[in-house]
């Protein structure tokens, strides 16, 4: 069984809100969390790209306790829901304390976890004390990317960008000559509900929340039901079928290239591995030829120095706004 208690500065109200809204949890924990939050509701959490958690809450006790079943999509050795994680909440002087325990693990499981579960508190903390613990380091380069893996890591990295905008940065000019900061989000939202109706998923924008919130929770459902489909096959695209993977591939593209667009348009800071974008390049070289002069310009030639961020925005006839 592993344990562990950390304390946070912040009241037992906020401290459960921080263990179990998805906005919240994609501060610290997941890249997208699916949560339906009482005995019996079911949750789904994207921790790193590629690696989905998910199960069935046991006991929900607001701003006291939860407990749920613990497993991996896909795993043989620990299906979802075959372990059990409670989350106990108490008020102590200058906070509150809340202890994880996780139970039902095979001595190399619990290790496993334990590295896990002390790293997320750790960033847990941080969250709290800073008002997001910034870029997770485990989800920066993937194992066996393949289309869907990269959508994930290419959507964290849009939400951490989201996540830095202001209210002034909405009118900002973006490199997309007709696309604002605030334009270019709600154009993300066609994309994804176009791409998610491909998949079988009927995708539709949430009423309330900020951009962040809404473009995180179209685009987990949007590569949730991609999951769920799979990248075999045909799907209808615009002008007739097109092959599935090629569909699902178009995500990670415009994920990363509009959260390159944004951070340009904001001055905000974009951080993504070399390793993702090197394999969304390669998508890019799919996609992008055959929308130029429309979605795409003519490629730009870029400087010896340039790094692959550059180079692919560059590919995709984007030009920096310092330029």
């Amino acid at each position: 069984m592993f344990t562990k208690t950390v304390v946070l500065p912040v009241g037992i109200d906020e401290a459960f809100a921080l263990v179990t809204e998805p906005e919240r949890l994609r501060r610290w924990q997941a890249v997208s969390a699916r949560v339906d939050l009482r005995a019996g509701g079911g949750y789904r959490w994207t921790v790193t790209p590629g690696h989905s958690a998910a199960g069935t809450f046991r006991e929900v006790e607001p701003g006291r306790r939860i407990v749920f079943g613990w497993g991996w999509e896909g795993s043989a050795d620990l299906a979802p829901d075959t372990s059990i994680v409670s989350v106990d909440l108490e008020p102590v002087a200058g906070g509150t304390q809340v202890t994880l325990t996780h139970e039902g693990l095979t001595g190399k499981q619990e290790d496993m976890h334990a590295e896990g579960w002390n790293h997320y508190l750790g960033r847990l903390e941080k969250a709290v004390a800073t008002g997001d613990a910034g870029p997770d380091e485990w989800s920066a380069a993937p194992e066996n990317l393949d289309e869907l893996t990269a959508a994930e890591a290419t959507l964290a990295v849009l939400q951490n960008v989201l996540r830095q905008l202001t209210d002034s940065d909405r009118g900002k000019q973006t490199p997309c000559a007709e696309f604002t900061c605030h334009d270019l989000a709600e154009h993300l939202f066609g994309s994804m509900a176009a791409l998610g109706s491909m998949a079988g998923v009927q995708i539709a924008v949430p009423e309330q929340g900020p951009l962040e919130n809404k473009v995180a929770t179209m685009g987990a459902q949007a590569v949730e039901g991609w999951r769920v489909r799979g990248l075999e096959g045909t799907v209808p695209g615009p002008n007739g079928e097109i092959p599935a993977g090629f569909a699902a591939g178009v995500m990670p593209v415009e994920f990363l290239l509009h959260a390159w667009d944004m951070a340009q348009g904001a001055g905000k800071t974009l951080v993504v591995s070399d390793q993702v974008v090197a394999y969304v390049q390669k998508l890019a070289e799919q996609v992008v030829p055959g929308g130029r002069g429309s979605s795409f310009a003519d490629e730009l030639t870029t400087s010896p120095g340039a790094d692959p961020m550059e180079r692919l925005a560059a590919y995709a006839g984007r030009r920096p706004i310092a330029a």
